[in-house]
């Protein structure tokens, strides 16, 4: 039921965190992996590690804030690969920290486009060949941000709302050309994109001892669920938000 032997998978923002534990995951079980983020040495250096184990996987650097650059990203696996089957839209950036006072329009821009607009890119993009292809899986990184207000982080948890419905969206598109399309909210995972949280022993101390598994949560805890995801072991779920924070949202 968890098998993606022969499945070509996109993961964005693959050169490290989430993205990275997901395209060794998915390689280690058999997918064909594109890696992808906005170095080429860095997402080369994935590339090697998972040929190292016999898996499969090719890189190409991509900005996917600037949809030429995810046309040609999208081109390219195409002319490789024939197509995508299992979509994994993980890149972000939250160049804000703090209230919504101190948000310029310039940087609101960024968040939307790089969080939200390129995951609309992709989609269009690949969708269509997908459904081609007989059908496919889309996982959508989200964030408990999404779920919950927040004083330093709003304009996140706005666009990871914003990604939360479009998966609902697409799900209700989609599904009758055998396309699943889900989302991830994780809480706190020990990765750069939370290190100065994770790497701040009072905070970490504070929020762990909230959390009911009394720890952040690990890339590799997120990739898995991305691999249930994209696998037929999910064969009958579509257009849902599934929380991964070590129960921090219902302590």
């Amino acid at each position: 039921m968890f098998d993606v032997r022969g499945k070509v998978a996109l993961i964005t923002g693959a050169s490290r965190g989430i993205g990275r534990a997901t395209a060794i995951q998915l390689a280690q079980s058999g997918a064909k992996v594109v890696i992808s983020s906005r170095k080429q040495n860095a997402c080369d250096a994935v590339v090697e590690e998972i040929r190292a184990f016999g898996g499969e996987a090719i890189a190409k650097a991509c900005h996917v804030g600037d949809r030429t650059q995810v046309e040609g990203l999208i081109a390219h696996v195409n002319e490789v690969w024939g197509g995508i089957d299992i979509l994994v839209c993980n890149a972000a950036t939250n160049p804000v920290y703090g209230p919504a006072a101190l948000l310029t329009d310039e940087l609101f821009t960024k968040i939307m486009t790089v969080n939200v607009q390129s995951t609309v890119w992709l989609c269009n993009m690949v969708l269509p060949r997908m459904a081609e292809r007989g059908g496919g899986s889309v996982v959508i990184l989200s964030s408990i941000a999404s779920l919950r207000g927040s004083a330093t982080i709003g304009a996140y948890g706005m666009s990871k709302a914003a990604e939360a419905a479009l998966a609902r969206n697409l799900a209700v598109e989609w599904g009758p050309k055998g396309i699943r399309v889900n989302a991830i909210a994780p809480g706190v995972v020990n990765t750069d994109f939370a290190k100065e949280l994770v790497n701040d022993p009072v905070r970490r101390a504070q929020m762990e001892s909230r959390t009911p598994l009394r720890r952040f949560g690990e890339p590799q805890d997120i990739a898995g669920i991305v691999h249930f995801l994209a696998s037929p072991a999910s064969a009958y779920i579509t257009g849902q938000v599934i929380v991964a924070d070590g129960g921090e949202t219902i302590s």
